[in-house]
């Protein structure tokens, strides 16, 4: 149960923080409505609360959400941005994806 929940929290905190990233951009480097410049730094804070649910340390949290953070990014990037990601860009998220795993899943003694 623990895994699901970590993993919970890192797409939540995902989407928060690519979410919010995104509205800004649109609204500082496209020229939309303020509002949602408003609301992506509603949800860059939110980002911020989110990812303290995690059951590890700072440190290791934030290593571990930095590959997260890559995958759905590349996921992002495919599904709302109409990038499609080569062999090498999933090769690549994977090879991270396992590296989050390690991190924070890990027995250790």
């Amino acid at each position: 149960m623990q895994l699901m929940n970590s993993l919970l929290y890192f797409v939540l905190a995902g989407l928060c923080e690519i979410g919010g990233g995104y509205l800004v951009w649109l609204w500082l480097r496209e020229g939309k409505s303020a509002w949602l410049g408003l609301v992506g730094s509603i949800l860059l804070t939110v980002y911020g609360f989110v990812a303290t649910k995690q059951p590890a340390n700072f440190g290791r949290a934030y290593a571990a959400y930095g590959g997260v953070f890559i995958v759905l990014s590349i996921l992002w990037g495919w599904k709302v941005d109409g990038f499609t990601p080569d062999k090498f860009d999933w090769l690549g998220a994977g090879i991270v994806f396992v590296g989050v795993l390690i991190m924070m899943f890990m027995p250790r003694s």
